[in-house]
Order: structure tokens, then sequence, then C-alpha cells
């Protein structure tokens, strides 16, 4: 991924009615920002939650972004990663045909992930009771 003051990426999860579900991915993003200084970080859903997938990219387009990464943060690729977020896709690239917007894979197929889960599974198995 670029890290360019024109980069951007937008981290687009499912989205629920419980307004506390968003915490984690408001933490994730405040940790990217903390580390890509200078590169938009923004989130986005699916559902139930603003802003959709469309507006945030307007929103970065608009604030000059010429690449955008979007990030699935999803634990595997279901139906919503395989097939919704590429159409949506597919709309706005054809909306903003000078903007580079590029899909990754959902978070929870990356082998770092996977590992970090592992060792807090681990990490809370080996604690000795109170």
């Amino acid at each position: 991924m670029s890290t360019t003051a024109s980069s951007a990426i937008i981290l687009i999860a499912h989205g629920a009615r419980d307004p506390d579900w968003r915490q984690p991915f408001e933490a994730i993003k405040a940790r990217i920002e903390q580390r890509l200084p200078g590169v938009r970080v923004a989130l986005a859903f699916l559902e139930f939650m603003a802003p959709p997938l469309d507006a945030a990219v307007d929103a970065l387009v608009d604030e000059g972004a010429q690449r955008i990464d979007v990030i699935p943060v999803f634990m595997a690729q279901g139906g919503h990663v395989k097939r919704d977020v590429p159409l949506i896709l597919d709309a706005l690239r054809a909306r903003h045909p000078g903007v580079t917007i590029l899909l990754a894979p959902a978070v929870g197929e990356a082998d770092a992930v996977l590992d970090a889960i592992a060792s807090w599974a681990i990490g809370l198995a080996q604690q000795t009771p109170p």
C-alpha cells in the first residue's frame, strides 16, 4: 500500500444496530492513523451504520485521495466480501475513473491476524483461575 498524502484507507465492516459495536473498528482506525500520519483513514459499513462505503469513498476523493485501499474487517471472504463489496467498488471506480480503488482480502484470512487470535486464546487458556 502506498503511504503518500494522496492515499487513503477504508476499513469496511458489516455494521450493527448497537452503536457500541463500532468501538473496536474506531480503535483499529486510531492505531492505523498513529502509525501512518498523513494517510487518511475512514470507516465504512455495509448495513445499519453510517457511512456506507460509497459515501466514504466519495468523501476521500473530495479530499484529494488518488488511491484508496479498502480493507474488509471480516473474518472470511463471505458473500459480502466476494459479491457485494466488489459490485459497489466497480460502480465507484466508474464514478471516479482517475482514482485507484483496491480491495484487500478479509483481515481474518491474514496469517498475522490468525496468529494474534491464536496467541490471545492460548494466553487465556494458560491463565490460572482465581
